[in-house]
C-alpha cells in the first residue's frame, strides 16, 4: 500500500519536470528504494539486522479467513519473502498466553473474525496491542467495473475509545445509557498520525468528519483536535465536514475526497462505504497501526462475507494489505 503512495506522491511532483527527468521514476518505488542509488532514488541504508528473517503471527479468522490466509502465504513462498509465521487459531479476550505471544511479532495478519459484522472479538486485539489508528486506503483498480473511476481516498480512524468503549449499563428496566468516551490525548494522538501521513504521502486535504453541531462535547473536541495539530501543517488544508454530509457527498462526489479523518464509529461505517465504491470488500486493503506493531487485514471488516462461497473469496484486499 505505502509503496503504491509513494509513487503516487512521486510521480504528482514529477509532472512538471522534464520528460527525461519522469523516466528515471518508471520503475518501481520499491525498487528504487532498495535498489540503484542515484541523484532521484538515494541507496536505502538499513540497520545492521534489518534483512534477517521476520515474525508474523497469522490469524485466519472464520470463514474464508483461511482461504484468504492460504493466499498470501503461497505468493510470499514463491517470492522467497523473508519471514516466518506464527499461526494462532483462535485468541480469546481472556487468552493473556497467546495475546503475550502475538505482542512479540514484529507484524499481525488477521483474516474476518466475523462474517455478518462487527463484534467485540474484532476490536478487543487491536484495543490490547494498543493500535489506534486504523486505516482503509480504497482507491481504483483497472478492470473492475464500478461506478466511479479515478477514486483515490485513505481513511484513517481513531480506534482505541469512542463509542467501541464499550462502556453501557442499564439504568431502569428498559433503559438503558451506552457512553461514549473521547480524550483529548487520543484524539491529537490521531489527529497528529493523519496529518503526518497526509504530509508524508503528499496529500493536500483532510476531510474531518464529525457530528459536533449535535455531540458538542465529544465531537467537538475531537474536531478542535483536528484544528489545532493542523497549524503545525499550514500546507495542508483541513476541510470540516459532519457524517451526514460526508455520507450523501461520497456517493456522489468520492473524487473531492483524500484523506478522512474519523472519530470511531464514523470510521468504521465510511470504511465500508469506500470500500464499497471500488468495488466491495475483497477489494480495499487496512491495517491497524500502532508505537510498535501493525495488525494488517482487508480494510472492510467482515461486511457480507457470510453471503460468500469459497470459491468466490477475492483475496485481493488481503493480499494488498500484506
Amino acid at each position: 500500500i505505502f509503496n503504491m503512495i509513494s509513487t503516487r506522491a512521486v510521480r504528482k511532483l514529477m509532472k512538471k519536470k522534464a520528460d527525461v527527468a519522469v523516466r528515471h521514476f518508471s520503475t518501481p518505488f520499491s525498487e528504487s528504494l532498495y535498489g540503484h542509488g542515484d541523484f532521484l532514488h538515494p541507496t536505502y541504508l538499513p540497520r545492521p539486522g534489518a534483512g534477517k528473517s521476520k515474525s508474523v503471527a497469522l490469524i485466519p479468522g472464520t470463514g474464508i479467513g483461511q482461504l484468504l490466509i492460504d493466499s498470501v502465504e503461497e505468493i510470499f513462498n514463491h517470492c522467497d519473502v523473508r519471514l516466518n509465521f506464527e499461526k494462532f487459531v483462535d485468541i480469546k479476550v481472556n487468552d493473556k498466553f497467546a495475546i503475550n505471544q502475538v505482542k512479540k511479532c514484529d507484524a499481525v495478519l488477521r483474516g474476518p473474525v466475523n462474517e455478518t459484522y462487527e463484534t467485540k472479538e474484532d476490536i478487543f486485539l487491536p484495543q490490547r496491542l494498543d493500535l489506534y489508528a486504523y486505516i482503509v486506503h480504497a482507491f481504483s483498480i483497472p478492470g473492475i467495473n464500478t461506478r466511479h473511476k479515478n477514486i483515490d481516498i485513505v481513511v484513517i480512524r481513531e480506534n482505541s475509545e469512542g463509542e467501541y468503549s464499550t462502556i453501557e449499563h442499564e439504568v431502569l428496566s428498559g433503559v438503558v445509557e451506552s457512553i461514549k468516551v473521547t480524550t483529548k490525548a487520543k484524539s491529537l494522538r490521531i489527529a497528529e498520525y493523519a496529518f503526518e501521513y497526509a504530509n508524508i504521502t503528499n496529500r493536500s486535504k483532510i476531510t474531518c468528519v464529525h457530528k459536533a453541531n449535535i455531540i458538542k462535547k465529544g465531537d467537538g473536541d475531537f474536531l478542535n483536535a483536528a484544528r489545532q495539530v493542523s497549524e503545525s501543517y499550514p500546507r495542508i488544508k483541513l476541510e470540516e465536514m459532519i457524517v451526514d454530509a460526508a455520507c450523501m457527498n461520497l456517493i456522489t462526489h468520492p473524487d473531492s475526497f483524500e484523506v478522512m479523518l474519523l472519530p470511531n464509529l464514523y470510521g468504521s461505517i465510511i470504511g465500508n462505504v469506500v470500500a464499497g465504491l471500488v468495488g466491495g470488500p475483497g477489494i480495499a486493503p487496512g491495517a491497524n497501526i500502532g508505537k510498535s506493531v501493525g495488525m494488517f487485514e482487508q480494510g472492510a471488516r467482515c461486511s457480507g462475507l457470510s453471503k460468500l462461497k469459497s470459491e468466490n473469496a477475492n483475496p485481493t484486499a488481503f493480499i494488498l494489505a500484506a
